[in-house]
């Protein structure tokens, strides 16, 4: 296939989040006539904030929204480890130390589904809203989307990125229940006092840590806490919580935290589950991408960054194949390990900010502190495999 070959197909994707608004905006690019469904009535403020790597900014930029996505975001600085106890500095990232091109933004969530909406569309693209998909069926090589309203879809290329739940990754692999992995977290979003600096701060404790950055100029602060604990909660994004439990949760860290939680007024609370990498991303003219594929937990802020690599190089690879199923094969091929090796290093990175009180933890932050003191490029040398990472010229 061509490009040009790609200017005749039509597309529908599932989902008007990061991850299928990127998909549209990169095949529309190339000439697909593409329909987005999106469940929701409108493009709301849904969600909180969320960070956008170089790796992520390099698919902005090619997509041509990145001027659009700094516009609207706080230009990230660095990130820092703190004793939630205490608030002194165990660990930091400097930010400015990447190379010139290379980019870290903080973004509200609906500010970037935005950014990206308005990309797709001026690409060609349909965003249909109020679109409420009840199953997918696939029949051969055909998939079938059977809507709330009583209609059946028979779109000739299916990209689901309908998220957790997706409908296409059940109709591809099978229903699989994930595991809830014993931490719960909240979310919410408060006015800024000041002028907050452009980080983003990691307050660890025993089975706990917190982490604090701007939005929005600076004028907001998003703020995502996480708690190990046998209680189960949903997994969802819309659970609203009482803030005197977060509160309590966090009582025993220091004034920072304690100034920071004093000024919340509503948090939202989720389960963290374990989900695994889908092992089929592709059947015939199907495909599925981010969360739908495969779900990471929120330990290195790549979920929304994932997202966008795996839009880019499914429309590259679409673009590249002599067919579309072998375009979708080589989407996973390229994918696959990558997705898996970020998702296993955020699961890794809990374990890291929850050590408890005791020789362990003094000896592994005694060990943070020195290597970013000593030897800050390579503390962030270690994270280039990631960062550093650029889809569009692989």
């Amino acid at each position: 296939m061509s490009d040009v070959a790609l200017d005749k197909q039509k597309i529908t994707v599932l989902g008007g989040g990061i991850g299928g608004l990127a998909a549209a905006c990169a095949l529309a690019q190339r000439g697909a006539q593409v329909t987005v469904l999106e469940q929701a009535n409108a493009i709301t403020e849904v969600g909180a904030g969320l960070q956008i790597g170089p790796n992520g900014f390099a698919v902005m930029r090619a997509l041509g929204a990145g001027d659009a996505l700094a516009d609207c975001s706080v230009r990230a600085q660095g990130m820092c480890l703190l004793n939630g106890a205490t608030s002194t500095r165990v660990f930091e990232l400097n930010f400015q130390r990447f190379a010139a091109d290379q980019h870290y933004y903080f973004v509200h969530r609906a500010d970037l589904v935005n950014v990206l909406a308005d990309a797709a569309q001026k690409a060609g693209a349909e965003i249909k809203l109020s679109q409420q998909v009840t199953a997918v069926a696939l029949e051969g090589d055909t998939a079938r989307v059977q809507m709330a309203t009583g209609e059946t879809l028979t779109p000739d290329v299916l990209i689901g990125a309908d998220g957790l739940h997706s409908k296409l990754r059940v109709a591809l692999n099978g229903e699989r229940a994930p595991f809830f992995t014993k931490q719960v977290a909240w979310r919410t979003v408060i006015p800024a006092i000041g002028n907050e600096p452009a980080v983003a701060k990691v307050y660890m404790g025993a089975g706990r840590h917190l982490v604090v950055y701007p939005l929005r100029g600076g004028e907001m602060l998003n703020i995502v806490a996480v708690q190990e604990r046998d209680e189960w909660a949903a997994e969802g994004w819309n659970f609203q919580d009482d803030p005197a439990n977060l509160r309590s949760v966090f009582a025993d860290f220091g004034a920072e935290v304690q100034a920071l939680l004093a000024r919340v007024q509503t948090v939202y609370l989720w389960g963290l589950f374990r989900h695994p990498v889908a092992t089929k991303w592709h059947n015939g003219r199907t495909a599925i991408l981010g969360d739908a594929a495969h779900p990471t937990l929120p330990f290195m802020a790549q979920g929304a960054v994932m997202a966008l690599e795996d839009a880019w190089v499914l429309a590259d690879a679409l673009a590249k194949a002599d067919t579309i199923e072998d375009g979708l094969s080589a989407y996973q091929t390229r994918r696959h390990a990558r997705a898996s090796k970020v998702i296993d290093a955020a699961s890794k990175n809990a374990r890291n900010y929850h050590l408890p009180a005791g020789p362990v933890r003094m000896a592994a932050h005694a060990a943070l502190r020195l290597g970013s003191t000593v030897a800050p490029s390579m503390a962030l040398k270690k994270f280039d495999w990631i960062y550093g990472y650029d889809v569009t010229q692989t």
